[in-house]
């Protein structure tokens, strides 16, 4: 039906250089999933304070549902409802992944072997309020309920006593319920990647103002791909002249310090390395700028997405090649507060840069399995280097209890205060069975 395909080339192709208020947004993406309804997944994973659909599209060969080894990605605009830059370069991403599948190789192959997920609004009650776009700020930055949603989460370092707003919430629910593995979240009023801790304590080196993860290499790694990629972020010139940021990449805390931050969150309690955005100096710029925006971040866009394929993947089975869900595997090192365990299929997905590794893996009540390997960059080939983990006498049994919410870092700064610093090792080890027993 000649008629009926050209209505949705149509539908597809009517994405303009503007703003997209919240009734124009779905109709955007009801039409983008209705034109390739077998390469998107179109789902809402929760609803504002004022009741608006929190939409995700999913993009990639199997958009329903997760398939093994093919690893998860996310990214997410807007959650300050007048950063504005985001949400609308999100639309022009899809608009580019869709039409540009089974045409450009480098598009086919990134969408067969990657789940990607969009959510391009996290705030629409923040976008839909701020009525008078401005550059610097306005009330739409919040919630409904007037809450900073990038202040909201649970905080590893500190009991920041937030209400858990419902935005918030969803995000926590999609994170626990799907096994990211890299994610960014767009922001803007500076142009700058900026990567976790955005908090920090004695034992993440805050001291010294700079608050580093045990993954700080993969995080730097992440942050200047986006910033070398794009049209100037890698300048680094900043704003204005009292800020620059060298190469275009800050630590979160060397920046400036934040609690109950989204970034922290992925990283901490969700297995997730996420990186924060920082895309457009005006916050709210006018949509004649929109199309520069789009083109100045293009490809940033897509090489970012391709890192979720850095390092190692693979599944901890029983000897009958049933999976293990929540073994942990990690490479010696670099332990996690929360120790990274697999999901319910038994995978696991670690993000490390080329290199030799001993990979851990630790089935509760066993003995441990360790494992050398050799990591080359493989994010051209799509896929990450794969390894496997066979248990020969396991019995799948325990459903092990989830990380808690508490402050780690705390009960880890309490510990090593009273110890010298090389126990600090040891002190991690410590808390890491206190917390699992």
């Amino acid at each position: 039906d000649v008629v009926g395909i050209l209505c949705l080339v149509s539908v597809a192709a009517a994405l303009d250089f503007k703003y997209h208020h919240a009734e124009e947004l779905e109709a955007y993406l009801r039409g983008g999933h209705a034109a390739y309804p077998s390469l998107t997944h179109l789902h809402s994973i929760g609803r504002s304070v004022e009741g608006r659909d929190l939409w995700v599209l999913v993009l990639g060969r199997f958009p329903t549902h997760h398939k093994i080894g093919i690893p998860e990605f996310k990214y997410v605009a807007n959650m300050h409802g007048d950063e504005t830059v985001g949400r609308e370069i999100l639309l022009h991403l899809i608009d580019f992944l869709v039409t540009s599948y089974r045409r450009d190789p480098v598009i086919t192959r990134l969408l067969n072997n990657t789940r990607i997920h969009i959510m391009p609004t996290m705030n629409p009650d923040g976008f839909e309020a701020t009525k008078v776009p401005d550059c610097y700020y306005t009330q739409g930055r919040y919630n409904k309920n007037g809450e900073d949603l990038n202040r909201n989460f649970p905080d590893a370092f500190e009991n920041n006593n937030a209400s858990i707003q419902p935005e918030t919430q969803a995000v926590m629910n999609w994170i626990k319920n799907e096994t990211f593995v890299l994610s960014a979240n767009l922001h803007g009023g500076a142009l700058v990647a900026s990567y976790t801790f955005d908090n920090g304590n004695s034992v993440t080196g805050s001291l010294k103002g700079y608050s580093r993860s045990p993954d700080d290499d993969v995080f730097i790694h992440l942050a200047k791909t986006y910033s070398f990629n794009h049209a100037s972020m890698y300048k680094g010139t900043g704003c204005d002249n009292r800020q620059t940021f060298p190469e275009g990449i800050t630590n979160g805390y060397s920046w400036y310090q934040l609690e109950g931050g989204m970034q922290d969150y992925n990283y901490v309690w969700g297995q997730c390395f996420e990186i924060t955005l920082e895309l457009s100096c005006c916050k709210y710029p006018p949509a004649d700028q929109l199309e520069k925006f789009w083109r100045d971040n293009k490809a940033a866009l897509i090489e970012y997405i391709k890192q979720v394929h850095l390092g190692v993947k693979g599944q901890v089975t029983d000897k009958n090649g049933t999976p293990i869900p929540n073994a942990i595997v990690e490479a010696k090192g670099r332990p996690h507060v929360c120790p990274y365990r697999t999901n319910a299929q038994g995978e696991y997905f670690l993000l490390l840069l080329p290199g030799t590794y001993v990979l851990n893996a630790t089935v509760p009540g066993f003995k441990s399995m360790l494992k050398t390997v050799e990591i080359t960059n493989n994010t051209g080939n799509f896929s990450a280097l794969k390894h496997d983990f066979s248990f020969s006498e396991v019995s799948i049994s325990s459903k092990v209890a989830s990380c808690p919410k508490t402050p780690l870092y705390q009960e880890l700064e309490r510990a090593s205060a009273a110890v010298k610093p090389t126990l600090h090792i040891l002190v991690l080890m410590t808390v890491m069975l206190v917390i699992f027993k």
